[in-house]
């Protein structure tokens, strides 16, 4: 193994601990947006319904 694929190879290993890291911190924000978008939905369409009756 030369020492420009050794620097190709820590290269690759970086880019994917990167995305790795990345994923990790940012998947659990969009779920939070996404279960709180929901949760906003269900409590406006609840008051809706309480406003007709």
């Amino acid at each position: 193994m030369e020492f420009t694929q050794y620097l190709g190879f820590l290269a690759f290993l970086t880019i994917i601990s990167i995305g790795f890291w990345l994923m990790m911190f940012l998947v659990p924000f969009v779920l939070y947006w996404v279960t709180g978008g929901a949760i906003e939905l269900v409590k406006e369409r609840n008051a809706q319904k309480k406003d007709k009756e």
